[in-house]
């Protein structure tokens, strides 16, 4: 029996890591690898980052990809099935926390700002509101819009599952 917990333990763990950080094509941050000498070590640690001129103002939800979310009809249903990536951090039901904040009600709501979740200092003075467009454009790429988040989720680069992820936070039921 211990034999089969651990197997399951070695075998699901990276499942759910590999759902939440998007798996294969929509993952497009830093990867992390591991020094022995220093332990993990992100392969963009060498980089610099970004400057607050580089950072998108509250306002700006431009993408990297130029998509723009009015561009695109989200679909609940399918958000919903795109969601169960999110699942293994987040939950749509309000006051429960995991890795993540709940994101029950999260449009319309003030970054960091969920009571008993302890968010970065970076998110919690971030200052915007999660407008849906800014989520469409945090989506893409979390650490663009939050450097130094601790969201560990590369992003989506498909702005059609963007748009559907978003339809279903507005309306998870």
């Amino acid at each position: 029996m211990a034999r089969i917990r651990m197997f399951t333990a070695a075998v699901i763990a990276p499942a759910f890591l590999f759902g939440c950080s998007g798996g294969g094509s929509e993952s497009a941050g830093p990867q992390q690898t591991s020094d022995s000498a220093t332990g993990p070590v992100s392969s963009d640690q060498s980089k610099s980052v970004a400057t607050a001129s580089e950072l998108p103002a509250a306002e700006d939800v431009s993408t990297l990809d130029g998509a723009k979310l009015s561009d695109f009809k989200g679909d609940a249903a399918a958000g919903k099935l795109v969601f169960a990536q999110c699942k293994a951090c987040h939950v749509t039901d309000a006051g429960v926390n995991k890795i993540g904040p709940s994101l029950a009600g999260v449009i319309g709501r003030k970054a960091g700002s969920v009571d008993g979740f302890n968010y970065s200092s970076a998110n919690a003075a971030s200052g915007f509101v999660w407008t849906k467009e800014k989520m469409f454009q945090f989506l893409e790429k979390p650490q663009r819009v939050i450097p130094k988040t601790k969201m560990m989720y590369a992003g989506m680069s498909d702005p059609q599952k963007r748009a559907d992820i978003i339809a279903y936070l507005e309306q998870p039921g």
